[in-house]
């Protein structure tokens, strides 16, 4: 196996690991919501823009998909839907008071998985952060490339 696909399959390992490992919590704590839901739930709670168009684009995901995880939201009592006075085509997401506490749930589940991971990560140098967010980012934007390439123009947030 050459080095690019240690890299590739090591970043694959790694994030299976992750999912393994946070999953049963996830599960246990966020009971009755699929982890689309919860990510979209964290999305809105974080963008005051929050619209079909920008979730999808977020996830990589159709807005049909991402209509039918909203409308599941709504139903739930998570999200509501609203217009603003500027814009009355728009319709944006924002959190209810339970879509704001499964929101902490997740956030506080995060930081738990973050203290526990925290021995790796301490001990990283500036100048290895740095070179390691360059080479995300060159990534990023080569696969950028090649998704406009293939017909999905989607630019980066």
């Amino acid at each position: 196996m050459n080095k690019e696909d240690q890299v590739i399959s090591g970043f694959r390992d790694l994030y299976n690991k992750l999912v393994w490992l946070n999953k049963s919590k996830m599960e246990v704590s966020l009971k009755g919501h699929k982890p689309s839901e919860v990510h979209c739930i964290e999305y809105i709670g974080k963008h005051a823009d929050a619209n079909v168009t920008k979730l999808a684009e977020h996830f990589y995901m159709t807005r049909s998909a991402i209509s039918k995880i909203a409308k599941k939201l709504m139903e739930k009592g998570l999200i509501e839907s609203f217009q603003r006075p500027d814009n009355k085509k728009e319709i944006y997401f924002k959190l209810t008071e339970r879509g704001e506490a499964v929101n902490r749930i997740h956030e506080q589940l995060h930081n738990e998985f973050r203290e526990r991971d925290k021995a790796v990560f301490e001990p990283i140098t500036e100048a290895q952060w740095d070179q390691m967010m360059r080479f995300v980012e060159r990534y990023s934007r080569h696969l950028d490339a090649e998704m406009k390439n293939q017909g999905v123009d989607r630019t980066p947030e």
